[in-house]
């Protein structure tokens, strides 16, 4: 029945995007529904064939059992949408050190740019976020997903709206606001995924056999409905025609700067820090071998994090027309987040406790940790970046963007990629991976690649700011912009080596997921197994 309806949506979505062709008056919105035209077709050619990665099964068997169909396709997306965002990330890095790569007009860095960040951001994060809490619910409140086929649409509806994003960046369909977000009626697509995501999730806590509610699933819940909260306010806008590309903001001016910054922190906070830290909660434990250090500190991290993070938006706009109160209070609620943040570091880290040699034995363990470490680091640095008198020369300088990938790369990407390599074998009933030799190189590659990069965009953005307000005796400018860029070009050459090796990880890890999937192994030593825990009393 589910596979039915589902065949069916695609179908009509398709037929809409076709007339949406059929009747545009704008050139653009025409070639984007002629792209998500040939898109839904080649879905609902792909849902009528009913591709699945197991035989089909008794009725019976289907409903006792987890519903890990939609995992195994969102661990699949995951790796894919990694790698692609990874290679665009480079291209873009590149952009930089080399003008001529810009390639007018689709693939000049204006486009790519948003497209790099969207792709890592909400293909890649987001499909390990909807993975793996639809894992981990299932498993904390020990019933099938709630819904029935819901998790199909999800998980295809998020993914269309991935692709309808994509190619409106690389066309030029955009609000042309700080984020790039996507036009109207992909907004609208979204939301109506979102809520069904939240039906799902929810559902599936409401209808659990366990009575305690893991807090894995408090952090994933509250990554849920805050999202959809920045989404739709953030998003908030008047179409100009139902048949052009064309909207108009519900904000303008300093109301709108506020409100695209309390959406990008918050999609920081809730989308890269609360739904990773349900990660953490689950997958560090399971992988470990031992329970979370401290439930009670778990809860604590919760609700500091979600009452302050709400707040610290402002700090993004300082020395702006926003008004100087709201400045001060977005920098005092970000110094403040300082003490969850870490105290949620401290929590992962201490599970290892009686663990720590898996350290040695154990590289999915490794990535996990250094995840860890790179989420206190990140979280240490951005509440200082915070502070008026360090923002002044951080402000507007590639320091920022050194800041974003540690936490970007070190703690978004290093938990996810531990996150696959543990659900990998499981979800296709293999002993081990493939090859552990092959994430051992993936985590150095990894690791030695964000090192790299931080440390560069750090010193660049500290040449920046010095740079720009260097002046002579007699109060003029020292160095002109276009010298100030001029410098940053072997900065700019080494971001991109970094960037590579990270990508290369990717592509490491691609290959070692998809012959993990096709039965292979390595004539390696196991990976070290992780020992049942015993159900553990609340502190």
């Amino acid at each position: 029945m589910t596979q039915t309806l589902g065949t069916l949506t695609l179908g009509l979505l398709a037929f809409v995007a076709l007339l949406g062709a059929a009747f545009a008056h704008d050139k653009l919105f025409e070639a984007h529904m002629w792209v998500m035209f040939f898109v839904l077709a080649a879905g609902t050619v792909v849902a009528l064939r009913n591709f699945a990665f197991t035989p089909p099964r008794p009725k019976e068997q289907v409903k006792a059992e987890y519903f890990d169909e939609v995992v195994k396709y969102g661990v699949i997306a995951t790796v894919f949408w990694g790698v692609v965002g990874f290679l665009v990330g480079v291209v873009a890095a590149l952009q930089l050190a080399f003008p001529d790569l810009n390639i007018e007009p689709w693939l000049n860095f204006g486009r790519v740019r948003p497209l790099h960040t969207s792709a890592v951001i909400f293909a890649f994060g987001g499909n390990a976020l909807i993975a793996t809490s639809f894992y981990c619910v299932q498993r904390t409140s020990r019933v099938r997903l709630f819904g029935g086929g819901l998790g199909w649409f999800v998980f295809w509806g998020y993914n269309i709206f991935i692709v309808m994003a994509a190619t409106g960046y690389l066309l030029g369909i955009t609000q042309g606001r700080e984020y790039a977000e996507p036009e109207w009626y992909a907004d609208l697509f979204l939301t109506v995924v979102w809520v069904l995501y939240l039906v799902a999730f929810l559902g599936t806590i409401l209808t659990r056999k366990e009575p305690h509610i893991y807090v894995a699933n408090w952090f994933y819940l509250a990554f849920i409905v805050t999202i959809a909260m920045l989404h739709i306010v953030n998003n908030l806008a008047i179409p100009v025609s139902f048949t052009g590309v064309k909207s108009y903001s519900a904000f303008s001016g300093v109301q709108d700067a506020l409100t695209q910054w309390w959406y990008g922190h918050n999609a920081v906070g809730f989308f890269l820090t609360a739904g990773f830290l349900g990660m953490m909660y689950y997958f560090v434990p399971k992988q470990a071998g031992r329970p979370i250090y401290s439930y009670r500190l778990s809860i604590i991290h919760f609700w500091a994090l979600i009452f302050l993070y709400i707040w610290a938006g402002p700090h993004h706009l300082h020395y702006t027309a926003l008004p100087d109160w709201a400045q001060t209070l977005g920098m005092v609620f970000s110094i403040m987040l300082w003490m969850p943040s870490w105290g949620g570091m401290i929590n992962g880290l201490m599970t290892l406790s009686g663990a720590w040699d898996k350290i040695r034995t154990d590289p999915i363990i490794r990535m996990m940790v250094i995840a860890i470490a790179f989420y206190g680091m990140s979280t240490f640095e951005g509440p200082m970046m915070s502070i008026k008198t360090v923002n002044s020369l951080s402000h507007y300088t590639d320091w920022t963007i050194g800041h974003v990938h540690s936490g970007a790369l070190g703690w978004v990407g290093m938990i996810t990629f531990g996150a696959v390599y543990y659900l990998t074998p499981k979800l296709w009933n293999r002993n081990r991976l493939y090859s552990l030799r092959l994430v051992n190189w993936h985590f150095w590659l990894a690791t030695l690649g964000i090192v790299l990069y931080a440390a560069v965009m750090w010193v660049a953005g500290i040449q920046q700011g010095l740079m720009w307000r260097e002046y002579d005796e007699q109060g003029f400018l020292v160095y002109s912009f276009a010298e100030s860029v001029a410098v940053m070009f072997p900065y700019y050459v080494l971001r991109a080596v970094g960037g590579a090796m990270y990508l290369v990880g990717g592509i490491i890890m691609a290959y070692n997921v998809l012959m993990t999937i096709l039965g292979h192994e390595r004539q390696e030593a196991p990976i070290a197994g992780s020992a049942a825990i015993a159900a553990q009393p609340a502190e």
